[in-house]
């Protein structure tokens, strides 16, 4: 069992890989917008992006999911018509959702609140979501097929040729706004191009209806749950500003993007653990191998969350190049990093729990969940701010994906039951609460040589509790012993 887990992790570093360096270059571009870009410019840009991130869900409606789940059963048609039909669905809409846009571009841009002069920014937008959408199966087929290096490069290609573009395109040609949209849009088609053999290899014309009937019974509940997901991440910025100042969005903003270390760790598990699960549904011992899952899950969570919450304050006060990472204005937000790194900690473990979901076609059940999620979050933000501060817009994040995931569980568990490891992860959350309460009760300095070495201290305290408490026993250590010297004797 541990070999497989080893190799679900080995797959989310590779996933990790192409995540972070995407990260990386998208982090290295906001200077350049800064400096070669009016802030008009810049908020027009991040205005449509915000609509395309929404406009994506609809574009693409499940059909990845959907995918995944029929191809790794066969229950329904050939491996190719599994391909086939959603792909073909997505080429179809696609295309006719670009066209629509492109037509209605100016009235669109009137209703979104976009200077109506700049229209041709729309319509970019929506050959940038054709495109995407259709590199959506083609990517879960390489997912499926645990092809993770292959996908890996070919999405760090997309961001590479994207920069490259914006950098021709704005610098070279003098393009401002537009060439942003433009580098993407060609992106996107230099990307689809690239993934032409994937599709060439698998596309036929054969086009089963009661296949098409079940993908889209499965895929369609993924518009309004990843909808209500998508305004779950944001709906709080505009409820911090309403209630407070801009000021204090501003250091919310920029405290809150710190969860990204814990963002970019589910991140990268997400897009192993789904074709993963869908692989080893059949196994006999299925049900013990993904409780396992959760359990590992959950000592790494929690132990990225120690480390990143003790030394979170010592981070934003350092230099760098003569300049500290965070200006001292900022210092007073840092309080919020360790609730939204938790709330991404439980939105792995709603990820970990959609497995029944998936596997028992019983999708209907998401939009209740991230439904409930989201009012609970708006509702929250509306009653703790005003009393706490922005520390109430992170604490009800937190809340809301714990429904998130509690939901989840209660779903997935009334139709494929899995017996977690309770007791192992109540004790894993148990000593990262009390090494958590220790680090707040010692009021440790920033930056003091005496506070680094008893912050070490915990955190190794931390993993000999794990042993102590037998969360890992010595059964396992030998295991991962073994096949750390298979592997280093090849």
């Amino acid at each position: 069992m541990l070999d497989k887990i080893l190799r679900l992790g080995k797959e989310t570093a590779i996933y990790g890989l192409s995540t972070v360096v995407g990260r990386l270059l998208n982090f290295l571009i906001v200077p350049f917008y800064a400096n070669v870009l009016l802030p008009a410019e810049n908020g027009v840009i991040s205005n449509v992006y915000a609509y395309i991130a929404f406009a994506y869900v609809i574009f693409c409606y499940g059909m990845e999911p959907a995918y995944m789940r029929f191809v790794s059963s066969m229950e329904l048609g050939d491996k190719k018509q599994n391909f086939s039909v959603p792909f073909l669905s997505l080429f179809v809409t696609s295309m006719l959702f670009a066209l629509a846009i492109h037509v209605h571009s100016r009235s669109l841009a009137l209703v979104l609140g976009i200077n109506p002069a700049q229209h041709s920014f729309i319509q970019y937008a929506g050959w940038i979501l054709c495109l995407d959408a259709l590199t959506v199966i083609p990517f879960a087929s390489l997912r499926m097929d645990q092809k993770a290096k292959r996908f890996a490069s070919l999405k760090i290609l997309n961001i590479t040729v994207n920069l490259l573009l914006n950098l021709g395109l704005i610098l070279g040609l003098g393009m401002h706004a537009e060439g942003v949209f433009l580098a993407n849009l060609l992106a996107s088609g230099f990307t689809f191009l690239a993934m032409m053999g994937i599709v060439v290899r698998q596309l036929t014309f054969k086009f089963p209806r009661g296949l098409y009937k079940e993908i889209l019974h499965f895929g369609l509940p993924y518009i309004p749950a990843g909808l209500a997901g998508i305004a779950m991440q944001v709906i709080d910025r505009p409820i911090v500003k309403a209630l407070t100042n801009d000021a204090t969005l501003g250091i919310y903003q920029l405290n809150y993007r710190l969860g990204i270390f814990m963002m970019l760790i589910v991140g990268m598990f997400d897009y192993a653990w789904r074709p993963f699960f869908l692989t080893h549904a059949k196994d006999a011992d299925a049900k013990q191998l993904f409780a396992k899952v959760f359990t590992y899950f959950i000592m790494g969570a929690m132990t990225i969350f120690l480390v990143i919450s003790l030394w979170i304050e010592d981070i934003v006060r350092m230099k760098f190049f003569g300049k500290q990472f965070f200006p001292p204005v900022y210092w007073q937000g840092v309080e919020i990093v360790p609730w939204v790194l938790l709330a991404y900690v439980f939105t792995g473990a709603y990820v970990v729990f959609v497995v029944g979901i998936y596997l028992e076609k019983k999708t209907k059940y998401l939009p209740f969940v991230t439904g409930a999620g989201a009012l609970l979050n708006v509702g929250a933000n509306f009653i703790l701010i005003p009393r706490i501060g922005i520390l109430g817009a992170a604490l009800s994040t937190l809340l809301s994906y714990m429904v998130m995931a509690a939901g989840m569980y209660v779903a997935s568990q009334r139709f494929y039951r899995v017996e977690y490891e309770w007791v192992k992860v109540m004790k894993v959350a148990g000593s990262a609460a009390l090494i958590f309460i220790v680090f707040r009760l010692l009021q440790l300095q920033p930056l003091d040589p005496a506070g680094q070495f008893v912050k070490g201290i915990l955190i190794i305290a931390f993993g000999a509790s794990l042993v102590f408490l037998k969360v890992i026993d010595s059964r396992e250590i030998e295991e991962v012993k073994k096949m750390v010297r298979r592997l280093t004797t090849r």
